[in-house]
């Protein structure tokens, strides 16, 4: 007897960002599938999803970070639950969907009796059944490694490449906030070579033993006169960025935009990016952006369309590479 098997796409989002998972099942034509979560007055969670996924081909997307009274760490044992219901309900295949990829910063020992934890939660997924991951813009590229299996690195780069050909009125200057980031704001300026893009970056100095503290020294380039673009993977404390845009207009910058790809702002980055001279803070919607924190000089863009079609890819079994030119993989 022959029998032909359909493909089936299931697409489930844990609590932490619903409205990104909505955009992306929007673009992809699918509804967003039912995870029943139930909450025990003990904070314990349980799933039952609302359907069968029996042979589906299952994404279970979740962005880390504390929202609405849970924290990071709920926010990724949630997905991990999602995804050993998954594997219990015979899902063909699991791919975890981690927009902004938890503890990623802990990815080496930088001092002795330190864990690295982005490695321990690669493991996790993988023991809940996880046979793929999706994430974007890591803060390192060696973290694809922690994971075995297939890791699609996704980047927000053509998103606020497109922002700038928009509304630069004139040539910007690239600006890698400290020398890890210079290889991305070096492609990001060859990008926009068309506009008279040049590229600089920060000496920045982080004292020993110290955590969410970084010192901009000096600029390293020409920006007198110049629209200045700093381009991070995220803007946490926001301390790095406020201080990078004083050294810039000190220097003779006429104008400083942060760009990120993750809006973490935690502790007192609002109060600092209200009070700084950077006049635009370009992030995209990997995270959820609480409505204390949505003041006039943050602009938030959609990556949804880029995961659509990154899941699509994955989906269909076709090259992710290939949407971003060979350039998501550092």
């Amino acid at each position: 007897m022959e029998k032909v098997t359909t493909k089936r796409m299931s697409l489930y989002s844990g609590r932490t960002h619903p409205a990104l998972a909505a955009e992306v099942a929007e673009h992809l034509d699918i509804e967003l599938g039912h995870p029943g979560l139930v909450q025990f007055a003990n904070g314990e969670v349980r799933v039952r999803f609302g359907e069968s996924i029996r042979g589906s081909d299952v994404f279970i997307m979740q962005t880390h970070c504390g929202h609405d009274g849970l924290s990071i760490n709920d926010s990724i044992m949630e997905q991990l639950i999602m995804c050993d219901a998954a594997f219990r309900a015979s899902a063909k295949r699991i791919t975890a969907v981690c927009p902004f990829y938890g503890y990623a910063r802990q990815d080496r020992k930088a001092e002795g009796r330190e864990p690295i934890t982005a490695r321990l939660i690669a493991d996790l997924f993988k023991a809940a059944g996880a046979k793929r991951m999706v994430s974007i813009d890591l803060h390192s590229g060696q973290i694809q490694g922690f994971f075995e299996g297939p890791v699609d690195h996704l980047t927000a780069m053509p998103v606020l490449e497109n922002y700038v050909r928009k509304h630069a009125k004139d040539a910007p200057v690239i600006v890698a906030p400290d020398a890890g980031r210079i290889k991305v704001a070096e492609r990001m300026s060859q990008h926009l070579g068309d506009l008279g893009a040049d590229l600089a970056f920060i000496y920045k100095r982080r004292p020993k033993g110290t955590a969410n503290v970084a010192e901009a020294k000096e600029v390293m380039g020409d920006v007198a006169g110049r629209l200045c673009i700093v381009i991070d993977d995220m803007i946490d404390s926001g301390g790095t960025i406020c201080s990078a845009a004083e050294v810039m207009m000190a220097r003779g910058a006429t104008e400083v935009w942060a760009m990120a790809t993750h809006a973490v702002l935690s502790g007192p980055a609002i109060d600092r990016l209200k009070n700084s001279v950077i006049s635009k803070v370009v992030v995209t919607n990997t995270l959820p952006l609480s409505e204390e924190k949505q003041i006039d000089k943050i602009e938030v863009l959609s990556i949804a369309p880029l995961i659509a079609d990154a899941l699509s890819a994955v989906f269909d079994d076709t090259s992710v590479s290939e949407i971003f030119g060979g350039e998501n993989q550092s």
